[in-house]
C-alpha cells in the first residue's frame, strides 16, 4: 500500500514538472511574439490561469514610473477586483513592494494584513517584478485552495516575474535604454 501511494506521489510530481515545462515553453512563445508588451502580459496571465488548475486569479500590479509608492492594477485574468490601486506596505502586495521579496501565503485567513478580493480565495503568491534593480511591478496569484503554491509553482512564478520584467517596465511607463 505504501509503495502504491509513493508511486502515485512520484507520478504527480513528474506530471507537474511536464506541465511547468510546457507552460514555460508557451510563455517563451508569447514573449518572442511581435505583440505589444501589454498584450504579452495579458496573454501570460490568461495562459497561467488556464494552464494551472489552482490558479484562480493571475495579474500584474505595476509601479507607476512617476509615483513609486503605489501599485496600479495592470493586465489580469480572473474576476474583477476592487483593488485597482494598492499603497506600498498595504496587504501582501504592498508588503512585497516594500521588501522586494516573493511571498507565499498558504492560508490568507491567518494573514492580518490581507486584502480580501473574494471570500473564495484561500492562498496567495506574490513575486516582485524587478528590472535593472528597480521594482516595476508584481506578479500576483490567488487560489481557492489552501497551500496551492508548491515549490515548483514558486520557482515557475519567480521565473515568470523575471522574464516578463522588461515588458512590465514598458507597460508601467519606465523609460528603457535601447
Amino acid at each position: 500500500m505504501l509503495q502504491h501511494w509513493l508511486l502515485q506521489e512520484i507520478w504527480k510530481k513528474v506530471i507537474n514538472i511536464i506541465e511547468i515545462e510546457s507552460v514555460k515553453n508557451s510563455i517563451n512563445d508569447v514573449l518572442n511574439a511581435a505583440d505589444p508588451p501589454v498584450k504579452k502580459l495579458q496573454k501570460i496571465c490568461d495562459l497561467l490561469r488556464e494552464s494551472m488548475e489552482d490558479y484562480h486569479w493571475v495579474g500584474y500590479y505595476l509601479v507607476h514610473a512617476e509615483s513609486a509608492s503605489e501599485l496600479i492594477l495592470g493586465p489580469f485574468a480572473g474576476d474583477a477586483t476592487e483593488y485597482t490601486r494598492i499603497d506600498f506596505g498595504r496587504g501582501v502586495c504592498g508588503q512585497v513592494a516594500d521588501t522586494m521579496a516573493a511571498r507565499v501565503v498558504d492560508d490568507v485567513s491567518l494573514e492580518p494584513n490581507y486584502l480580501s478580493c473574494s471570500p473564495d480565495i484561500r492562498s496567495e503568491f506574490v513575486a516582485p517584478v524587478i528590472w535593472n534593480g528597480k521594482l516595476v511591478g508584481e506578479l500576483d496569484l490567488d487560489s481557492g485552495t489552501k497551500a496551492a503554491f508548491r515549490e515548483t509553482d514558486v520557482e515557475l512564478l519567480k521565473w515568470v516575474a523575471e522574464v516578463t520584467a522588461e515588458d512590465a517596465a514598458r507597460v508601467a511607463g519606465f523609460h528603457l535604454a535601447e
